[in-house]
């Protein structure tokens, strides 16, 4: 039997154990990935969990509500929006990784998935992993190289 450190990908030549054979995804294809994921994201999913959180809040507390609307700040209002895209970008991600195995809606029309760096299917620590680096504020740049929720994470996104 192989040591697990053998099948590993190598993380400073890059290189993945040639009995898994998969190639990785190109930077457009990632980025294209990225786009399609963030649209359905902010077109469906945070205007429909939007709407959802303003209902319940007008049913729960409208004192409260009425207050995030009228405050002349938005502070309230900001900080709550902000918070709904951080649990959207949780759900969606680490569901989706996890569920449709390593494939989101980008990746599925990309034809990408996420992958463990052993070859194996995402657990759902991995997936959670994942989207909690893609919160790191600036990350999105380090798609440049090797992206931080890949690389913190020992994932990788391969073509299917």
């Amino acid at each position: 039997m192989e040591n697990t450190d053998d099948i590993q990908q190598d993380l400073i030549t890059n290189d993945i154990h040639p009995y898994f054979q998969y190639t990785q995804a190109t930077q457009g294809q990632r980025f294209l990935n990225f786009v399609i994921d963030n649209l359905l994201m902010r077109l469906t999913l945070t205007y429909a969990s939007g709407y959802v959180v303003a209902r319940m809040l007008l049913f729960i507390a409208p004192s409260f509500l009425y207050w995030l609307v009228d405050d002349d700040s938005k502070v309230g209002l900001i900080a709550l929006s902000y918070l709904i895209i951080i649990v959207n970008y949780l759900v969606y991600y680490t569901l989706c990784e996890k569920l449709f195995k390593g494939q989101t809606l980008g990746k599925l029309i990309t034809g990408t998935m996420a992958r463990r760096t052993d070859g194996e299917e995402l657990s759902f620590k991995d997936a959670l992993l994942r989207s909690l680096s893609r919160l790191v504020p600036l990350e999105m740049f380090s798609g440049f190289g090797v992206p931080w929720h890949d690389s913190w994470t020992h994932t990788m996104v391969v073509k299917k």
